[in-house]
Parts: structure tokens; sequence; C-alpha cells
């Protein structure tokens, strides 16, 4: 499995040293662990969340548009629409 670079503040990073440390635990370890732990906690807060946006798609290429740029889709209108594919 690749590894990535994780960037966190001083804080975080010696809170993550400490718990690793005190679990006996690698600290790449402790931290996906935390992360797994944290996301299943706020699973409903992430699908109510992900609903949230997909329900802003009405399969139009306008609504992607909208979406992607934050622009509301009159403004999108405004500033000229884009093509939609008939």
């Amino acid at each position: 499995m690749a590894l990535a670079i994780l960037k966190v503040d001083q804080e975080v990073a010696d809170l993550a040293d400490v718990g690793a440390h005190q679990l006996k635990m690698a600290k790449k370890d402790f931290v996906g662990e935390a992360v797994r732990t944290y996301l299943q906690l706020r699973r409903s807060e992430i699908e109510a969340n992900m609903r949230a946006t997909m329900a802003l798609l009405d399969g139009s290429a306008r609504s992607e548009v909208a979406l992607l740029t934050g622009m509301s889709p009159e403004r999108v209108d405004e500033l000229g629409g884009v093509g939609e594919d008939e």
C-alpha cells in the first residue's frame, strides 16, 4: 500500500505521538485508526451532506456547473449558461 503525507499542525502531531506511544502503536496505525473511528462516528452527518449535495444535481450541465463553481444556477444563466447536450 502506498503511503501519503498528511500535514497537521504541531499540536496534533504531538498528540498523535503521545497517543501512539501510550498505545504501543506505530504513529501511522494510530492516525489511521483515529480517522476511521472519527468518520464512523460522523457517518450520518457525512451521508446527510452527501444527500444534500446530490439533491442539487438535476442531471443537467447547468446544475453541475453551478455546484462546481459555487454559483447559483441563475447566475450561470446570467453569464451565458452552458451548452446542454441534446
